[in-house]
């Protein structure tokens, strides 16, 4: 699904001559082929949709940075650029938690793992990766079940 959405969005880009939509989907596209070759050495047929939803948030985390550090270096054009990509992927994630809910679920993944204490906290970690992949920002929940265990 995710797959034909990308490949959608390009069409409909390229034939809008909008360039940096185009430039940004090609960008996921990339990225989806490398992951896809990752895939196939680890004995898959292709990448999950959710190895797919991690990179992205993974671009998205990467343009943040990168726009706060042209805006420190007084280069806007450059950090508007950055931002535009950042809208672009952004479209093809599923709609982020708040942090209710994502407390909630994390609350459930403890339930469900049995975490007692911080040394179970990658049971809880992969719960919520295999849950919720692309509705979290991982870095978040990461403080967040660290408060909780």
């Amino acid at each position: 699904m995710l797959r034909e959405d990308l490949q959608n969005a390009l069409k409909d880009a390229m034939k809008n001559k909008d360039m940096g939509t185009v430039s940004a989907v090609r960008l996921i596209i990339a990225g989806q082929k490398e992951k896809d070759v990752a895939a196939r050495g680890a004995g898959k047929e292709c990448a999950s949709d959710a190895d797919l939803l991690s990179m992205m948030q993974t671009m998205i985390k990467q343009r943040n940075e990168s726009a706060k550090i042209y805006k420190e270096g007084n280069r806007p054009e450059l950090a508007a650029k950055e931002e535009a990509e950042i809208a672009v992927i952004e479209r093809f994630l599923p709609k982020q938690m708040n942090e209710e809910e994502t407390k909630a679920a994390i609350a459930a993944a403890i339930a469900k793992t049995g975490a007692a204490g911080m040394k179970d906290m990658g049971k809880v970690m992969a719960e919520l990766k295999s849950a919720y992949a692309g509705q979290i920002d991982m870095g978040k929940a990461s403080g967040l079940i660290k408060g909780m265990l």
